[in-house]
């Protein structure tokens, strides 16, 4: 299978040179150039997430480079099972993505792209991974080429506008892993990696890599943990599975979506954004028109110019067919707040904010007499953000062992103008 980009105007090339390259020559993203379809008898016997991955990716990577490494990658970037939970109400469940080494759902596929660019041949140069975070990507990043010879990377993550403790995971690596705080928004950083990654004469003296969601590294394995989940709660249900996911850049939702599209049993895929409400107005029927993103408590979707929408138009080029197919709501910061006190109180979960946007649209469905089973999609660990649910919910969220044990390693960031110069001068000396 090969891949072409979304703007039509590049090469068509392999999975796995999508995968290296991240970001295609004409500024476009990779997609696969057809897509496989399945039925939920050919995953009979495959119940954990690496069994499940391992058939559903090997039809992108068939007699390519990666072939005879998936299985392994699989196994090893996708080893921990997300557990989908009673979620506190009659058919109302939750996918918790959040158990992996810095307790965010990025964890799975920052794996699986590491194991893909680890097993791929490199030249002499260290190969640097530039990456923008607005909270949990940028230390999934890090974790997953921490040590690994012959990368580097390079976090960039708007300065003031991720939670501490998300500042202090990005900066606690040190080796290989540069964190680096930018003075502006995430739509900033994104805009900074995405012009040098389209750099061509660049990237030949400083040779780079994607680690965001633009890459299909990272996009194919989320894929996988939703065909995981609907085959699993198929199994156990004999019904079909609804997700309500928190969305910023949209790499997550649209992982969903093309499970669906390929047979997998899911149902109706809803979108909950923040306060910035690009996606809700254009699903509501407005323009798509990109906004500075503002700064909100679930500051990971602080996003005002979602890069997967490009490949939502290029699946969906009829607006109205992708309305049809999606749908999306806002939560307000007030919102946050009352559906994280709401969640413990009626729910019993503690959640983090960017869940609380899933359970606060979740809740909305039920009361205008939404039907069937519906999971809501866990994404990060509420002990992530302490200075926002612990004051709400009057008790201390402790953090996972991975996370606690990342907490007491010293911490640094460099500082960073919003100037793509800069970076270049930063990345090729550094």
């Amino acid at each position: 299978m090969n891949a072409l980009s979304t703007r039509g105007n590049a090469p068509i090339v392999s999975i796995a040179d999508a995968i290296a390259a991240g970001l295609a020559p004409d500024g476009g993203l990779y997609m696969p150039q057809h897509w496989p379809t399945f039925t939920p008898s050919q995953f009979d016997g495959a119940d954990t997430l690496a069994a499940v991955s391992a058939r559903f990716l090997a039809p992108f990577f068939a007699d390519g480079a990666l072939d005879a490494a998936l299985p392994g990658i699989c196994r090893e970037a996708l080893a921990i099972d997300p557990p989908l939970v009673g979620f506190g109400k009659p058919d109302d469940f939750l996918l918790e993505l959040f158990h992996g080494p810095t307790a965010a759902f990025k964890d799975y596929g920052a794996a699986f792209l590491a194991g893909c660019l680890a097993a791929l041949p490199r030249g002499d140069k260290p190969l640097t991974i530039v990456v923008a975070t607005s909270g949990d990507t940028g230390a999934a990043v890090a974790a997953a080429f921490h040590a690994r010879p012959g990368f580097r990377v390079a976090i960039l993550y708007p300065d003031g506008r991720v939670s501490p403790r998300q500042a202090h995971q990005l900066g606690c690596f040190g080796d290989n892993i540069r964190a680096l705080r930018v003075a502006g928004s995430f739509d900033d950083c994104q805009r900074l990696a995405k012009t040098l990654l389209a750099d061509a004469e660049y990237r030949a003296q400083v040779p780079l890599g994607s680690a965001n969601s633009i890459s299909l590294g990272r996009l194919l394995p989320q894929a996988a943990y939703y065909a995981h989940a609907s085959l699993n709660h198929l199994r156990a249900s004999g019904r079909a599975l609804n997700f309500v996911i928190p969305t910023g850049n949209l790499g997550n939702a649209l992982a969903c979506l093309l499970a669906k599209r390929m047979g997998l049993p899911i149902g109706e895929v809803v979108l909950a954004s923040n306060a910035n409400t690009v996606l809700p107005d254009f699903f509501a029927g407005g323009e798509y028109t990109p906004q500075p993103s503002i700064a909100t408590l679930a500051n990971a979707m602080d996003v005002g110019a979602p890069s997967n929408f490009e490949r939502l138009r290029f699946l969906y080029p009829d607006a109205d067919e992708l309305r049809a197919t999606l749908r999306a709501e806002a939560v307000s910061d007030e919102q946050i707040r009352a559906a994280i006190v709401r969640t413990r109180n009626e729910r019993g979960h503690v959640v983090c904010p960017h869940t609380a946007c899933a359970a606060d649209v979740l809740d909305r469905l039920r009361a205008r007499g939404e039907q069937g089973d519906w999971a809501a999609v866990s994404t990060a660990h509420p002990a992530k953000f302490p200075e926002v649910v612990e004051p709400l919910l009057g008790e201390v969220v402790p953090p996972p062992p991975a996370l606690a044990a990342m907490l007491e390693r010293p911490s640094h960031a460099e500082p960073l103008a919003d100037d793509a110069d800069a970076l270049r001068e930063r990345l090729r000396t550094g």
